[in-house]
This record gives structure tokens, sequence and C-alpha cells, in this order.
């Protein structure tokens, strides 16, 4: 893709809202309740100040009109956000409380998906001024609202991803051994807002046995020659995700290291063929799971198979024994099985796949082999 994509309009903002409220009330909840966060930003379009301990909260019902709480003091930049002309904004001023203003909103016995990262004080707040409601969170009652993009989110994540591969393919030309592993973190965050992120979320780089830990903090190692280094990197791109991992050496590889390099290619591949629609989530786990433990190294992978990506990095749905979701066209997540042999050394490959009416297709496209570095 290239240029900018076309920005997302109030109709699409009220396409989300309307579909939340419907899920909401298929789901058996009285309504969906959003804080400042991603959740906010994908239904409105609109991100409030992120340091504040103000009340600012979304409320869908359903058969009712969308009604955004907000501080007076941060009305202004609310009318102005790009999904305002769907909502009904409700504004408070400091020294009221706001709970008493968001009370007439709800159902005072009704049940409530309330998004994940929303302030304890604030459903504290509306728990004292309505005890008869009751709250769940978003990824427990509504786990799947954002996981299924529609064709304009698509395109940003094929961009955000294309974006990584480049970021990939450059970083192979500059040199590892002789570097710390900080050097090279830093390149590829650069590479990454060079290529168009507006944000960078992570730049793992675990050399040696570093790259036995999968989330290690890239850091004062000095990369060395016969160092086998795990790279996963991401961010966004037009406000939607990218994350990569591909796992290089620096000189050639041993034998056991490209055998177990081997494996992991395999076992990613495998896990990518497999996805198709109706098949459950925890069954790509599963098809990468069974040819790393066949292959005698089923204790050394140790986390799951993949997450979902969209407006963050990390979301639902998560490709995990016990996860029964079904795969559904559109949905986005990550395939990326490792194996993590403490002390020595670890093998991490990662696509972002998407879900097609037939089967899957990849979002990166950078070679899964080992790449050999200076």
């Amino acid at each position: 893709m290239t240029g900018t994509p076309a920005p997302f309009t109030a109709d699409d903002y009220r396409a989300r809202m309307e579909r939340a409220a419907r899920a909401a009330d298929e789901a058996g909840l009285a309504g969906v309740l959003v804080s400042p966060g991603p959740d906010l930003v994908w239904l409105t379009g609109y991100a409030p100040p992120a340091a504040t301990e103000r009340l600012t909260l979304l409320v869908l019902t359903p058969g009712q009109d969308p009604v955004l709480v907000v501080p007076t003091l941060e009305a202004p930049d609310a009318e102005k956000a790009v999904g305002a002309p769907a909502l009904k904004l409700r504004d408070w001023t400091d020294g009221k409380d706001p709970y008493t203003t968001t009370a007439p909103l709800l159902d005072a016995s009704g049940r409530f998906g309330v998004s994940d990262n929303a302030w304890a004080m604030h459903l504290l707040g509306l728990q004292r001024e309505l005890p008869g409601t009751s709250y769940v969170s978003l990824s427990d009652g509504l786990p799947m609202l954002r996981a299924v993009k529609d064709a304009a989110e698509l395109e940003r994540l094929a961009a955000a991803g294309a974006a990584a591969d480049d970021t990939y393919e450059e970083i192979l030309k500059v040199a590892f051994a002789g570097r710390r592993e900080s050097d090279v973190a830093g390149d590829l965050a650069d590479l990454l807002r060079h290529f168009g992120h507006e944000q960078v979320d992570f730049t793992v780089v675990g050399s040696g046995p570093n790259g036995a830990n999968p989330h290690h903090e890239a850091g004062s190692r000095v990369i060395g020659h016969g160092d086998t280094v795990v790279l996963d990197f991401g961010g966004l791109k037009h406000g939607y995700g990218s994350d990569t991992s591909r796992t290089v050496h620096v000189g050639e590889p041993s034998a056991e290291e490209q055998r177990v390099h081997d494996i992991v290619r395999a076992a990613q591949q495998a896990a990518f063929e497999a996805v198709r629609p109706g098949i459950a989530c925890q069954d790509v786990d599963r098809v990468a799971r069974a040819h790393i433990t066949d292959a005698g190294y089923g204790d050394r992978f140790i986390h799951r198979t993949g997450h979902g990506i969209g407006v963050t990095t990390h979301e639902p749905p998560y490709m995990i024994e016990g996860e029964e979701q079904p795969l559904v066209p559109g949905m986005c997540f990550s395939v990326e099985p490792g194996i993590y042999l403490p002390g020595r050394f670890g093998v991490r490959i990662e696509d972002i796949v998407t879900v097609t009416e037939d089967g899957g297709r990849r979002l990166n496209d950078t070679p899964r082999e080992m790449a050999v570095v200076n």
C-alpha cells in the first residue's frame, strides 16, 4: 500500500458504537462503559489527555444514543473528535460529583461491560452511586468486539506489516558483532519511525543466552560472533499495529542452532497453514505445539502461539489452549512459536496473519530462514 489511507469518518464511528451496543445486548449486558484508552479511540476517535484523574466515560446502551460523559474543561476537545457528531456530550464541572452525572444514564440494576483499563476509583464511584449494578471486563464480556477487522482496518494493518518488513530488511545490513543489544534496538526503533510508524512499542534484541527470555529488554550485553539473536519489534502505523519476530545469527550457526531454528520454522509454517474459518483459536496453538513437542522441545515452548492485533499490539483473540472461539474472516493475530534453551539461546519466528474466506494470509513476508549477519 502506498500513501496515507483515508481517515475514518463519523459514520464509521457511529457504526462501531451501534455494533458495540448490539453486541452488549446479545451478550445479556445492559450496556458498555468505555474509559480513555484504545477502546474509546476505536469507538469514537477521541483520545483525551492521558494523565487525567477526571472521569471521562462513553456510555453505550441498546436503543439509546451514545453519550460521552466528559469534564467541562475537556468538552471543547471532545467536540472536535471525528466521531463526535454521533455522540451526545454530557459534561460535569470540577466540584461536582461525576458519578451523580453519570448515574441517570445507567440501568440501576444492570450488568455492564467495562473497558479493561478503567480506573478502579471510577468503577467504585459508580457502584457507590448505583449499588445494584454489576460489571464485567470487556475482555471477558465482549472479547471479540474489536477482533474482526473491516477492509479499512486490514489496509492499515497491512501497511504496518509492510513497514515492519522493510525495517527487518534494513536491520540485516547493520553491524551486530561488537555492539550492545541496546544499540541494535535503537536502530530498529529509528527504522520503524523511518518507515512510517508514529509509535514504537517494543524492540526486543535478545542475544545469546538473553534470547532464551521471550520478553528480554535490550540491554548492555555486547553481541558477539557466534550469537543467536532474537529480534521482535513493532508499534503503530496509521493507528494500527505491527509485530514481527525473526531470529538471526552472527556468523554461521552451529548444527544444533540450525536444527532448532528449522523446527520452529516448520512449526510456524504448519500453524499458519492450519488457519481457516471455523477452527478454534486453540487449534492453531495445538498445531504449532505438537510439532515442537514431537521434536523433543515441548517444555521449551513456554508461551501461547499468538495474540490478536489491531489498535493495540496485544488484544483478543489469543491462540492458546482453552480458547474455543472459532476463527472468523477478518480476524488478525500473530503466529509466533518459539524454543528457548535457558543459558544458551532462543529462537522465535512471528508473522501477523489475517483470516480469509478460505484460509489465512500473512501480513509479513520477509524470509523465515535464519539470516546470517555480521
